[in-house]
This record gives C-alpha cells, sequence and structure tokens, in this order.
C-alpha cells in the first residue's frame, strides 16, 4: 500500500465505520509486542529499549512499552521529543505509561543520547518508533543522530514499527539516516517502498499485524 492508501483505510476505519483511532493504535501496538516477544523467547532477563518520537508511531511505542512490562519485560522509553509536543492518541498512550511508572527517558541531546546508547547495548531488541509513513525528505536533529547510534550497535535485534525511520514508505529509497531493521511490523498490509530495489537492506523480515480495519478497506482482502 502507499503512503496515501494507508492514510485512507485510517480515515475511513475512524470516519466511516466509527473506529476510534485509539482502538486501532492499541490493536497495533498490542500486535508489535507479540512480536517482540517472540524475539525475547529465549532471554532470561528480557530488555527491551522503546525510542518513540511525537507522531503515532511514538504512540505504537507507548502502546508496546505498557504490553511487554505486562509480559514481565524490563522496559525504557526513550522519548525523542518534548512530551508537550504529543498530541491525540499519542499523547493518550504517553500518559497512560506515564501513570504505570513507566520509566521515560529524554533522547534530545547529545548528553541524552550517550547515556542511552550504554543502557541500549544491554538489551536484547531495541524498537524504533521515530517515524513512521508520512515521513519525506531528511530526517532531522536530533533523530539522525539517534538512527546512526542505533545502526551502530551490534548486539540488540532492531525492530521497526510501522516502516523504518528514515525510509521513504512509496519508493523504499532510505534518507540522510535510515534504520537498519532486522524487522519491520508493519500495519495493514506491506508498504509500496518495501518490494523497491535496496529497501530490503533497510526493512529486514516484514511481518502484517492487522489492527482491526474493515477488510472490506484493504486492496486484495
Amino acid at each position: 500500500m502507499t503512503r496515501q492508501a494507508v492514510r485512507e483505510v485510517d480515515r475511513a476505519a475512524i470516519e466511516d465505520f466509527g473506529i476510534p483511532g485509539l482502538v486501532l493504535m492499541e490493536n497495533a501496538g498490542r500486535g508489535a509486542a507479540q512480536v517482540v516477544l517472540r524475539l525475547l523467547d529465549d532471554a532470561a532477563s528480557p530488555r527491551v529499549a522503546i525510542v518513540c518520537g511525537s507522531g503515532n508511531n511514538g504512540g505504537d511505542g507507548f502502546v508496546i512499552a505498557r504490553h511487554l512490562h505486562n509480559a514481565h519485560v524490563a522496559v525504557v522509553i526513550y522519548l525523542a521529543v518534548d512530551a508537550s509536543r504529543l498530541a491525540g492518541d499519542a499523547q493518550v498512550n504517553y500518559e497512560i505509561a506515564r501513570r504505570m511508572g513507566l520509566p521515560i527517558q529524554p533522547l534530545v541531546t547529545e548528553e541524552d543520547l550517550s547515556r542511552a546508547v550504554d543502557r541500549m547495548q544491554h538489551c536484547q531488541v531495541i524498537v524504533d518508533g521515530l517515524l513512521g509513513t508520512g515521513f519525506t525528505g531528511q530526517v532531522r536533529p536530533p533523530f539522525d543522530a539517534v538512527i546512526r547510534q542505533i545502526n551502530g550497535l551490534a548486539g540488540p535485534k532492531v525492530v521497526a514499527v510501522d516502516v523504518p525511520s528514515g525510509l521513504n514508505c512509496d519508493t523504499g529509497k532510505p534518507s540522510n539516516a535510515t534504520i537498519r531493521a532486522d524487522v519491520t511490523v508493519t500495519f495493514v498490509a506491506p508498504k509500496a517502498g518495501f518490494a523497491r530495489p535496496g529497501a530490503a537492506d533497510y526493512v529486514g523480515r516484514a511481518v502484517v499485524v492487522d489492527i482491526g480495519a474493515p477488510r472490506e478497506l484493504i486492496p486484495g482482502r
């Protein structure tokens, strides 16, 4: 599916069928958390870092953190924007995570990033919830530095939410800084750019998660 097709599915599910956006986000995050849990099967003391931006991908990340915490996984959320920039469903799920007492650390300054990297390299999985299907152009600071540091870590598996941050979901072309994921948990259907030459180096293994949108809205279903 293209960027525009994804937006139309979301719009129709919410406006025409009356499915709250929070329900779609909950289904997305819970499905992604199940994929992460399968990657942690052999871990004696599972630890996961979840890196969140300000959009719906960040909101998905907060949901993922909550479900992993409930499954007895040690999670830490790294927020790459000021919390005041969160809005809508993402803000709701941030507030739930905050009230649950989940650790939420800033990831804005170079010092923040240095501390985060020290902890991330001891995690089994890093979840990339920075940028989503709406991304085009160039990745701006501090996201570009965060992406490069995550790519430089040798130990943890990287799981991208919906699309690797920095990858154009329509063209499959990387930007100036693009997450190299081991697994991309993508919602509703694979994105058009995933099949383009070279995109697999960033997408890794694509896993499609159903978020509860009516199948009548999805081509080929």
